[in-house]
C-alpha cells in the first residue's frame, strides 16, 4: 500500500472510523443509498466497492442473495467481515479497484468514497471502466462521493461532479441527489446509474 492508503489503514484501528455509525449525517447518507440500492427491486448478485469498517455492508447484507465486497485495505476486509459475520453468502477480496478483476456479473454496484483516493483522472477513468464492465445489462450502479472541490483540497485529484460526469458516459442516470450535514465537510452527491440493454439482449 502506498501513503494514502497506510493512512487508512491506521484510521481503520479507531472504534468508530470516520463516525460511520455515529455521525448523523452518514447515517442519512448510508440510509439514501441503500434506498438507491434498493428501488430496482430483488439483488442477485451486487459488489460492494469500498467497505470501511462494515456500516453499509451490514445495511445491504440481508438484501442480496450472494455480495461481493472489495477493498484495498486488509484490515477494512477483517473489520467488516467480523461485523457481517452471521452472513455466509459474502465474499470478500482484498484489491485495488481499478485493479480488481472477476468473471462475475453484478445487477447491482455501490461504490462510495472511494474513487477520489486514485492517483488521477487515468486510474479513476480506469477503475470505472473496470467496475461497467461486470456490471449485467439493466444492472444498477450507486456511486456516492464528496464534490469535486471539497476533494481537491482534501488532495484528491477530482470527486462527485468529475465521476458523475465519467458515469454518464457510458451508463443512464436515474437519480441524482445532495446529501448535506451540519459542518462544510458534510456534503456529498449520490447516484445511481442503469446500464443499457443492448437490442439483443433480452432480461
Amino acid at each position: 500500500m502506498d501513503k494514502k492508503y497506510e493512512i487508512l489503514d491506521r484510521e481503520l484501528t479507531a472504534d468508530d472510523p470516520w463516525r460511520l455509525d455515529s455521525s448523523r449525517f452518514e447515517r442519512k447518507r448510508l440510509t439514501q443509498m441503500l434506498r438507491l440500492s434498493l428501488s430496482q427491486g430483488i439483488i442477485t448478485n451486487a459488489l460492494e466497492v469500498g467497505c470501511a469498517a462494515g456500516a453499509f455492508t451490514q445495511m445491504l447484507a440481508p438484501h442480496c442473495e450472494r455480495l461481493t465486497v472489495v477493498d484495498v485495505v486488509p484490515r477494512a476486509v477483517g473489520r467488516a467481515s467480523k461485523r457481517t459475520n452471521r452472513w455466509s453468502h459474502i465474499t470478500w477480496i482484498a484489491a485495488d479497484v481499478h485493479q480488481f478483476s472477476t468473471a462475475d456479473r453484478f445487477d447491482l454496484i455501490v461504490v462510495a468514497e472511494v474513487l477520489y483516493y486514485l492517483s488521477d483522472l487515468a486510474e479513476m477513468r480506469k477503475a470505472i471502466g473496470n467496475l461497467v464492465g461486470v456490471l449485467v445489462p439493466g444492472g444498477h450502479l450507486v456511486f456516492g462521493s464528496a464534490r469535486d472541490a471539497r476533494c481537491r483540497r482534501w488532495g484528491h485529484p477530482a470527486g462527485a461532479e468529475t465521476v458523475i460526469g465519467m458515469l454518464n458516459e457510458t451508463l443512464i442516470e436515474v437519480e441524482r441527489l445532495q446529501c448535506r450535514g451540519a459542518s462544510d465537510n458534510e456534503d456529498c452527491l449520490i447516484a445511481c446509474f442503469r446500464k443499457s440493454i443492448q437490442p439483443d439482449c433480452r432480461l
